[in-house]
């Protein structure tokens, strides 16, 4: 059945719902999923980032269309890697805006820095394979023997393989951290819109406009490709592609427009930016490498003659890296032995009978963010010693998952741990054992919400930060001069938030001897940017595991840890914790929706409107964030939307950097920009900012809630939602009420089939192998 609350074949409405009849079942089928939008003409900001598109076509944000049509046997398949991810792309070209008044870093400014700094080293890197590098001479570890496997690939001299039995050589010391110097909780500021030379603008626009593009992608694609923009897109049309929101079929239109019939399908320059294009479209769902056979026919798709020659091109031209995966034979697709370019790794010897050989192509900025953290990961594991001081600490813990917790932590410098909502209290006891005894103990945290529960539980205000107030040093201890953390231990909830790159940069900042706790839900919605760090860790066994024992309490963790294994169970709901409101279709879910948020749920559980959130499967349709919104808003605070869209008192979701979504509500406006009132500080968006960093923020999408929990939940499930549930998206969406869920349910039995049938979507990362190369079998128990 699909009814929660238990003893309901038939699920109807309750006292909370607004109205005292029962609706009827919903008898009405689910409509198939919303086709995917293509791109308006008008210029317009894409929503908040959402979560990667991992059982739905990605919707595709409002943007201009970049080009005329083009039919250059260009084929617009490939429904994989045809659109482009909305929110992620938008986020990080607006983060990448500028400084703050008055000179001072803001926290987007100064985590874009770090950032930088790790893409500095990255470029530094790639400049050296330029030439011959014996592996072990400059590099160590796998890393080496990785550049050293793509040399004589490249060079047809031997199979990957053999270079994967070489031994690690140890870190490299580090200094330690100084002692803590603590900054408070600086508000978040956002931004402001770098300079761009008026020169150089009026170029790209013309490049733009010779070619059918609107001039609102001169600065986008000045921000993206530099000051020598036009020039290069004069050169070559299809660097186009890089700016966020243009797809290859309007790359072609413009590059017809420039070159005329001296471009074709197999146009050198072409099948380079196509191989850019999809690796980054699959960066965007998460991953972090593709399969080789992937990019071939996503290649095929778009009408290249040869995807084997394009790949081996783009591979010598350093547009992608090359790398395998397995050490035995081949499987029965193995590519030709003359690919050896691409894909000579993937031969074996005859005889052989290991794990079949597969081959990835990856972009160098998440394959050596990658390389990056698997070292050093095994570096806090080589160099952190046990505290014994800390192992008594657990005979006073206040549970026995917790004693576990406190005990892993001080026999090793990385420990996983995992569990629910009440298991937060377990690393909250970790860092106040751990402060008792003076150790410098600090818990980080994905959002703000989080930051105040973490405080609440280990009852100190200055051992929780955000992660990102962290990584920015806004927030938390101060860096010495070679950039760690004054810390001797570092909590990170909320671990599956983490994406490679940001997780790179932490584990960067951390000093030898410090140690690192990850810990979260597996169950939940993986990061918004690439790789899957905290399911990695798990998978590759390379460090001591706390598996809490705590269940979340009360119908609704019931709820939640029944959909965690699979089972959409009935619960026991006497206080109306949980409530089913079936709807017909998407115009009555938005109308019950409207009505739950404003009347019934204050009336019913005493819980006001602005502690209600509501939470939708994608930012468009029917009862999309958007049309949610617009609805929410109309009824809660209406307005002519004065200030670029937006009154005094709305609620709305920042985005001040990639892959965050800050809550907030409008103060006022002025020559300065938005004010808003964000994670309990003041926050001025610029003018220029306001369209692609603040959306109206009554309703969410699930990825846009992890983190964060709200007295009172309302999922909204229409029927043309079916296609975009999973099990991890449900898992998510319904924890994140405290007191009370309310369920908008309209896609009949998509619901359960998505609970027990649609697991999360694998994503494709290298983290896992690197580790277990990296940490000797038995470094874990």
């Amino acid at each position: 059945m699909t009814a929660l609350p238990r003893g309901e074949s038939t699920p109807g409405t309750s006292a909370a719902d607004g109205d005292g009849g029962g609706a009827p079942e919903d008898a009405v089928p689910p409509p198939a999923a919303e086709a995917a939008e293509a791109l308006p003409e008008r210029a317009a900001a894409p929503e908040a980032p959402d979560e990667p598109q991992e059982h739905r076509e990605p919707e595709v944000p409002e943007a201009p269309e970049a080009v005329r049509g083009g039919d250059d046997g260009a084929a617009t398949g490939d429904a994989a890697t045809d659109e482009a991810s909305a929110d992620g792309g938008a986020a990080e070209s607006g983060a990448a805006d500028g400084g703050a008044e008055g000179g001072a870093l803001s926290e987007a400014q100064a985590e874009l820095a770090a950032q930088r700094e790790l893409r500095e080293r990255i470029e530094k890197r790639k400049a050296e394979k330029a030439a011959p590098i014996a592996a072990g001479t400059k590099l160590s570890g796998t890393a080496a023997d990785l550049l050293a496997a793509v040399r004589a690939v490249e060079s047809g001299e031997k199979a990957g393989t053999a270079f994967y039995d070489s031994p690690s050589a140890p870190p490299p010391p580090r200094r330690p951290a100084p002692a803590p110097q603590s900054r408070g909780h600086a508000p978040v500021a956002a931004p402001a819109a770098p300079p761009l030379s008026p020169g150089a603008a009026d170029a790209v626009r013309s490049v733009l406009a010779e070619g059918g593009a609107p001039e609102a992608l001169a600065r986008p694609a000045a921000g993206t490709l530099g000051e020598g923009a036009a020039e290069l897109l004069r050169a070559d049309p299809w660097q186009l592609l890089a700016v966020a929101g243009v797809r290859p079929e309007q790359a072609d239109g413009f590059a017809r427009a420039l070159l005329g019939s001296a471009c074709g399908p197999d146009d050198a320059r072409r099948t380079a930016a196509l191989v850019a294009w999809v690796l980054e479209h699959a960066a965007l769902r998460g991953d972090t490498a593709l399969d080789a056979s992937t990019v071939r026919s996503a290649l095929a798709e778009r009408a290249v003659a040869d995807p084997d020659g394009a790949v081996r091109d783009a591979v010598e031209e350093g547009v992608a890296l090359v790398f395998q995966e397995g050490t035995g034979p081949a499987g029965p697709d193995a590519p030709a032995e003359e690919d050896v370019s691409a894909e000579g790794s993937a031969e074996a010897a005859a005889g052989e009978t290991e794990e079949p050989v597969q081959v990835l192509l990856g972009l160098d900025r998440y394959a050596l963010a990658e390389e990056s953290l698997a070292d050093g990961l095994a570096r806090l594991l080589t160099t952190c010693e046990k505290a014994a001081g800390l192992a008594d600490a657990a005979t006073a813990a206040p549970s026995p998952s917790a004693a576990e917790l406190i005990r892993a932590a001080a026999g090793a410098g990385l420990v996983a741990h995992s569990g629910g909502e009440a298991a937060r209290a377990e690393p909250a006891a970790l860092i106040a054992a751990a402060r008792g005894l003076g150790l410098r103990a600090l818990g980080a945290t994905h959002s703000e919400d989080g930051r105040l529960r973490l405080a609440a539980a280990t009852g100190d205000p200055d051992a929780a930060v955000t992660l990102a107030g962290l990584l920015s040093g806004t927030e938390g201890p101060g860096r010495d001069e070679d950039g760690a953390l004054a810390l001797d231990l570092l909590v990170v909830l909320d671990a599956p938030q983490l994406d490679v790159e940001g997780a790179a940069i932490l584990v960067e900042a951390l000093a030898d001897g410090t140690r690192l706790v990850l810990s979260g839900d597996p169950a939940v919605l993986g990061s918004a940017g690439a790789g899957r760090v905290f399911a990695d860790v798990l998978a590759a066994r390379a460090c001591p595991q706390a598996v809490s024992r705590t269940p979340d309490p009360g119908p609704i963790g019931e709820l939640v840890s029944g959909i965690g294994v699979g089972e959409l169970n009935g619960v026991e709901a006497p206080g109306k914790e949980v409530v089913i409101v079936p709807v017909r279709d998407a115009g009555e879910a938005v109308h019950r929706t409207v009505q739950l948020v404003a009347d019934s749920v204050p009336r019913a559980f005493g819980i006001p409107a602005a502690d209600t959130q509501v939470i939708t499967v994608g930012h468009g349709g029917p009862a999309g964030t958007r049309a949610l919104n617009d609805a929410l808003k109309q009824r809660l605070n209406p307005g002519p939307g004065r200030f670029g869209g937006f009154d005094p008192g709305d609620r709305v979701v920042h985005v001040p950097s990639p892959g965050r979504a800050v809550p907030g509500v409008v103060r006022s406006a002025d020559a300065e920009g938005l004010h808003l009132e964000c994670a309990g500080g003041p926050v001025v968006v610029p003018q220029e900012r306001v369209e692609s960093a603040v959306r109206h923020g009554w309703a969410l999408s699930a990825h846009q809630a992890a983190g964060m929990r709200w007295p009172a939940a309302v999922v909204v499930l229409p029927g043309d939602a079916a296609q975009g549930l999973s099990r991890p998206w449900v898992y998510t969406a319904f924890g994140r009420g405290e007191r009370h869920l309310s369920v908008v349910h309209g896609v009949d039995r998509a619901l359960p089939h998505a609970v027990a049938e649609v697991p999360a979507r694998e994503r494709t990362t290298r983290l896992r192998r690197l580790l277990e190369a990296l940490v000797a079998p038995d470094a874990a128990p």
